[in-house]
């Protein structure tokens, strides 16, 4: 049996919320009911160790999960924990903090797996910045690798009940369950986490994570009487959409090498971050972007994007012409957005505008492209080496 003990005593004070932070509406519910869904499919029962003048709001929030009841919470979460221990039936307890709604069920899976394998699973996360000790002002020599722990944390309820008595006993404070385990038990096992899996703390953290961004585009063909006298601007047997070079017996006219799809979802990306558009970092005033490579600029707005604390969550683009017939080069198209983006998810749909307007006469290419953006990143999972898991 299973029990999830999710830990909702905090009062949550440096949101400057009125309220508990995990009864905060957080993409049309609250918190809570994030992390409720996130392991109701996992646990036999559901603990939510929480504060006396909260039950009367959160045990309306457990109807749906028949499951779930409050258990009281402690002045600190290490007696909040232990008062769910007391009560919880499971030979299995994965804990967890409430207010890190974004959980993932993969997530959830890797530290129930780690728990039945070898008695423990803990979540963490390298450290990617440089942490180091100091002593009298002066650099100490580093010594171990560094983790941020998360939760959930799991482990078989009995030691771990007998662990929390004596560190209750001891008169010593832990604020996490692994270091408890770790002092009367054994080093737990660690898990790769997940960067999105991120504690709510701050007001600014209840902010959108995703963000929509559209785009337009349009690119004349090469008139025919300049093609005629010769002053064509470009070369004439072939045009580049998103990337890919595609026959054509007309160039289209443009600064660069014209790459409307691109230019589309290169705006769709500066909207939807909050940015300029291309116009203002690519001007067409500025010679060294005439015949310029559009996939290079792509690179160049990723790393605006990439800077903001964005990653592509999918791409959609549109591209509206009669000539050429691009079906034979989607594919490749798209393996190079997927691989410039950073994303598997990219769709690219093209059609005609059945012979209607500019589009239908030839004499010019629309894309439209739509993108979401969002702040917590991709499923990034550290070496399970690096984390010493198996």
């Amino acid at each position: 049996m299973i029990t999830a003990i999710l830990c909702a005593a905090g009062s949550g004070t440096r949101t400057g919320f009125r309220e508990n932070k995990v009864l905060h509406d957080l993409g049309g519910m609250p918190v809570l009911c994030h992390s409720l869904s996130a392991f109701a499919p996992f646990a036999d029962e559901i603990l939510v160790a929480c504060r006396e003048e909260d039950g009367a709001k959160i045990s309306p929030l457990l109807s749906p999960y028949g499951n779930a009841r409050t258990v009281p919470g402690g002045a600190t979460r290490m007696r909040s924990v232990y008062n769910a221990l007391k009560e919880a039936k499971g030979d299995i307890v994965l804990i967890h903090d409430a207010a890190r709604p974004h959980v993932s069920h993969e997530l959830i899976g890797r530290v129930l797996e780690s728990v039945q394998k070898r008695g423990s699973g803990v979540a963490a996360l390298p450290v990617t910045d440089t942490v180091v000790l100091t002593e009298n002002g002066y650099v100490l020599p580093p010594r171990e690798s560094a983790f941020l722990l998360q939760t959930p944390q799991g482990f078989l309820r009995e030691p771990l009940l007998t662990a929390y008595e004596k560190a209750v006993a001891s008169g010593k404070t832990f604020t996490d369950d692994s270091g408890i385990y770790a002092a009367y038990v054994a080093p737990p096992v660690l898990v790769p986490g997940e960067a999105a899996n991120k504690k709510l703390t701050f007001a600014e953290d209840f902010l959108p994570c995703e963000r929509v961004g559209f785009g337009v585009d349009t690119h004349a063909f090469e008139h025919q009487e300049e093609i005629d006298r010769g002053i064509a601007r470009l070369n004439l047997n072939y045009i580049t959409l998103c990337g890919t070079v595609i026959p054509s017996n007309r160039a289209l006219e443009a600064h660069s090498d014209g790459d409307v799809p691109v230019h589309a979802l290169m705006d769709a990306l500066l909207s939807a971050a909050g940015l300029r558009d291309i116009g203002y970092y690519f001007p067409d005033s500025d010679g060294k972007y005439r015949g310029a490579n559009s996939m290079e600029l792509l690179a160049e707005v990723m790393e605006m994007i990439h800077g903001g604390g964005f990653f592509v969550a999918n791409a959609s683009i549109s591209i509206l012409c009669e000539l050429p017939r691009l079906s034979p080069y989607i594919e490749k198209m798209r393996e190079n957005l997927r691989a410039a983006l950073g994303c598997e998810q990219v769709a690219i749909a093209a059609g005609t505008n059945e012979k209607l307007g500019y589009i239908g006469e030839g004499r010019g290419i629309t894309a439209y492209a739509m993108v979401l953006l969002t702040k917590q990143g991709s499923d990034y999972l550290p070496p399970l080496n690096s984390l010493g898991g198996g």
